[in-house]
């Protein structure tokens, strides 16, 4: 007993002394080159973790910056009008004649005038002034006392807009040849009928323009309205020069855009509500769109009003499935405004901005083509009602010699019954439009449900054909 006692205490002893407090620690001599590599390793392993950092906040300022930089539409805070207007030359605006037009528009559903101010021969048709159109020297006379007809205007709640001739200016290019469109031996472009045109892509000609537009804006003007915003179609201007240093690799539609966003800010500024006249024949139309540089949709982003110029007797012939499109006018409107409905709804992004559609209607008879209609009462009246009919409720109506057959024109009691029926057709048709919508989900529904039916039919059948069968053989 005692030698087993005096084993056990032995072994306990050696169990005691093999057990360590403290884990097993390695001490290796590391060499120079060794502590050296590691050390290279953690200095890289943190230039590249600096570099990962700074890439991410590059990748996140560029985002930010990218954001910053779409332009989104500024709207004047103040209420809009809904525009039943006629265009009037700036001789007749400072005629005698506008005491009996202004009584025409009291007596009708016309409210608004479009007024020529910086006109097709380039010239400022009152006098303005600021350093740069002092220097241009552009202004005349033609409307003597400006003021006074505002004031009359806005006394017989007349909504104003002054039309602004942009791009072809025959007058500038007399005193600013250099900001013209130019040949390529340098000599400046005209058209066929003698007219110079700005470059569109020369800034200094844009700044004199919307100063001018301003300056309307400031007289009292409720809307100012830019027409030929575009480049030159006729021919010749393949001819004509653009050099990349001024391009900057921005193609027609993308400086026209340009130049329209840099006006509406300044307008947006001045809260007064700015137009453009657009052709038409752009509306889904790739190649007008490259041709002037009018992008429909994109415009209608920038712009309070887009006014295309739909008149019947500039379509040619088949547009629309029409034989001759002047001689149906109320089809030849209807076709262009559902075009144009059609164009905006698949650029439009809820929340952003796209323009209400005003469209010029036409107001004089196109003699000159092979078969024309004669244009009254009837053919203005059939014109307006297609505006109606696909959804559209403002129209302006054009005449370049301003005589206009007050006839076609309802009074403001009329109108208001007018609107109310309008109102009630386009409610039916809505309604309309949903129950079709519903019969045919439920007519689909229905279909649905007899395929399923017949399926199950047909597995049922097949069932019973094989236990038939399955029975048959028993037996």
């Amino acid at each position: 007993m005692k030698k087993l006692s005096s084993i056990l205490l032995i072994l306990c002893v050696l169990l005691l002394g093999c057990q360590r407090q403290n884990p097993l620690v390695y001490n290796v001599n590391k060499s120079d080159e060794l502590r050296e590599y590691e050390s290279e390793s953690e200095e890289e392993s943190r230039f590249a973790e600096s570099l990962a950092q700074k890439e991410s906040m590059k990748e996140a300022e560029s985002l930010a910056a990218a954001e910053a930089a779409v332009w989104t539409k500024k709207l004047p805070q103040k209420t809009a009008t809904r525009v039943k207007g006629i265009y009037l030359t700036a001789v007749t605006a400072g005629s005698s004649r506008m005491q009996d037009i202004v009584g025409h528009l009291d007596e009708t559903e016309l409210n608004a005038v479009v007024i020529d101010i910086l006109g097709d021969k380039g010239r400022i048709e009152y006098q303005m002034s600021s350093p740069l159109i002092d220097e241009i020297g552009s202004q005349e006379d033609t409307i003597p006392d400006l003021p006074s007809l505002m004031k009359t205007l806005k006394a017989h709640g007349i909504y104003t807009i002054a039309r602004i001739v942009t791009f072809r200016d025959p007058y500038l290019a007399t005193v600013k040849p250099e900001w013209m469109n130019h040949n390529a031996d340098g000599s400046v472009f005209t058209d066929n009928s003698g007219m110079a045109w700005v470059d569109p892509y020369n800034r200094d000609a844009w700044e004199y323009k919307v100063q001018v537009a301003e300056q309307c804006a400031d007289a009292g003007f409720d809307e100012i309205q830019f027409d030929y915003v575009r480049f030159c179609t006729e021919r010749g201007m393949n001819g004509v020069v653009y050099p990349e240093e001024e391009t900057q690799g921005m193609d027609k539609t993308d400086i026209i855009t340009e130049f329209v966003r840099f006006a509406s800010d300044r307008l947006a500024a001045k809260n007064v509500f700015m137009s453009t006249d657009v052709f038409g024949t752009i509306i889904g139309s790739y190649v007008d769109t490259v041709s002037v540089g009018q992008d429909y949709p994109v415009m209608a982003g920038a712009v309070d009003y887009m006014c295309p110029m739909i008149y019947p007797s500039h379509y040619g012939n088949g547009n629309f499935g029409l034989e001759v499109p002047d001689l149906e006018p109320y089809k030849a409107i209807l076709g262009a405004c559902n075009a144009s409905r059609k164009d905006l709804a698949l650029d439009y992004t809820d929340g952003v901005h796209q323009a209400i559609v005003r469209p010029w209607l036409q107001g004089f008879t196109a003699s000159w083509l092979k078969s024309f209609k004669r244009y009254g009462a009837a053919e203005i009246r059939q014109q307006i009602q297609a505006v109606y009919d696909a959804g559209y409720d403002e129209w302006i109506i054009w005449n370049a010699s301003n005589e206009y057959d007050w006839s076609a024109y309802l009074s403001d009691e009329q109108a208001a019954q007018e609107d109310q029926q309008i109102k009630a057709k386009r409610a039916a048709d809505a309604q309309a439009a949903i129950d079709a919508s519903r019969a045919a989900e439920e007519s689909e529904a229905a279909s649905r449900a007899a395929a399923l039916e017949s399926i199950a039919q047909s597995k049922e059948d097949a069932a019973n054909a094989i236990e038939t069968a399955a029975e048959s053989s028993e037996n």
